[in-house]
């Protein structure tokens, strides 16, 4: 009797093909043929499920987005989230420990780090990919709007700051010190990462931040 085979486990397999080549490689040498052949499948199996390598960067880009969103979602229902009432401090630590999840902190984050960056380059010339690399910016652009909003409704940041312009810093910040760690990683190691973090809450924050960075 044939085994049966889920469709979307075997598109999930794919993708974690994808990225692996995507890291090692360069995204520009997943082929069909490269991606099958890490995956452990013939080649047939992999175009059952996908079209081409257009379909397969598309899938492997959206399935990017929702692994990665459903990690700091998770993180984030695990943090302890002070009381509406607690002292700005606390406000001040959760919103940094929540920002130190977007960062490559950990392998698994690195991880993501390195594929996001593949796809972003590989989508400024490839206008197939270029919506979803928009669709991944304006995530993070939301997600980063949401916090500062609740954050400052909480007291947690300095009076008077244009949230807007704080967002566009911040996620030029993120963005920044996450491929400077895909890029060199022998120089910008998580304790560079945080302390980046730290120093810029400090800046923004009604109250400066406590205890050691989110290095982990």
């Amino acid at each position: 009797m044939p085994k049966l085979v889920d469709p979307e486990e075997r598109r999930r397999e794919v993708a974690e093909a994808i990225f692996r080549v995507a890291r090692r490689d360069g995204l520009e040498q997943a082929s069909l043929r490269a991606v099958a052949a890490e995956a452990g499948l013939a080649i047939g199996s992999v175009r059952h499920y996908f079209d081409g390598q257009a379909d397969l960067m598309i899938f492997a880009m959206r399935y990017f987005a929702e692994r990665a969103g459903e990690r700091v979602r998770e993180a984030a229902g695990s943090l302890k989230t002070p009381d509406a009432d607690a002292p700005a401090a606390e406000h001040v630590a959760a919103l940094e420990r929540l920002l130190a999840e977007i960062l490559p902190l950990d392998d698994r984050r690195r991880e993501e780090a390195e594929v996001w960056l593949a796809f972003t380059t590989s989508a400024r010339t490839r206008p197939d990919l270029r919506p979803y690399a928009l669709e991944l910016f304006d995530e993070l652009a939301w997600m980063l709007d949401t916090l500062l909003a609740a954050a400052d409704r909480l007291g947690a940041l300095r009076p008077g700051l244009d949230l807007r312009a704080e967002r566009v810093r911040l996620n030029a910040l993120l963005d920044g010190l996450t491929m400077h760690a895909v890029l060199q990683p022998d120089r910008i190691g998580p304790p560079e990462l945080a302390e980046a973090l730290r120093h810029h809450i400090a800046d923004i924050a009604a109250v400066p931040p406590e205890g050691p960075p989110a290095a982990t």
